[in-house]
């Protein structure tokens, strides 16, 4: 799986970039829903401390179940549908769950293009479908550099559009 840092920082610079460029209306989309978006980008991954704290600390005997349910498209679909439910009488709670169903499917996207290994329509369907381009043990240096190559071009992107700089 894409470290954690893949996840939120892919998802934030995916929604800054459609925030900046597609929208260009800042006020649409409000920073802090970025960062939202990008706790989102993790939210798949909630499996995997969920079944630590049940076997570890409440005495469960569960088997591991990470990629199971959290990665499906039920699991964005759940999101989405909150979103939709919200559109007609409070746009910013769609808006919100709009982003947090778009960094649930980034996250999902990304392990399926990563590591492959998604069965995407669990309950119905265990066949996992995925690109696997670095693979479960993958090159964790080469993802790494990959990472840091990409949170630089981000910060260069947002000195050059936002002067990050007169901030600091």
């Amino acid at each position: 799986m894409p470290q954690a840092v893949v996840h939120v920082l892919f998802t934030i610079i995916a929604l800054d970039l459609f925030r900046d460029h597609f929208l260009k209306d800042r006020r649409k989309i409000p920073l802090h829903y970025i960062f939202i978006g990008g706790i989102a980008g993790l939210l798949p991954d909630i499996d995997v401390p969920l079944f630590w704290i049940l076997n570890r600390f409440l005495g469960f005997d569960i088997p591991f179940f990470h990629r199971i349910f959290t990665h499906t498209f039920l699991f964005i679909f759940i999101f989405l549908f909150i979103s939709l439910i919200y559109f007609d009488f409070n746009k910013k709670t769609s808006v919100l769950f709009g982003i947090i169903t778009f960094g649930v499917a980034f996250h999902i996207f990304l392990d399926w293009l990563l590591v492959g290994g998604v069965a995407p329509f669990y309950p119905f369907s265990d066949a996992a479908y995925g690109l696997n381009l670095i693979g479960r043990t993958g090159l964790p240096l080469a993802a790494e550099g990959v990472e840091a190559i990409v949170l630089l071009w981000w910060l260069w992107h947002e000195e050059k559009l936002h002067k990050i700089s007169d901030f600091v």
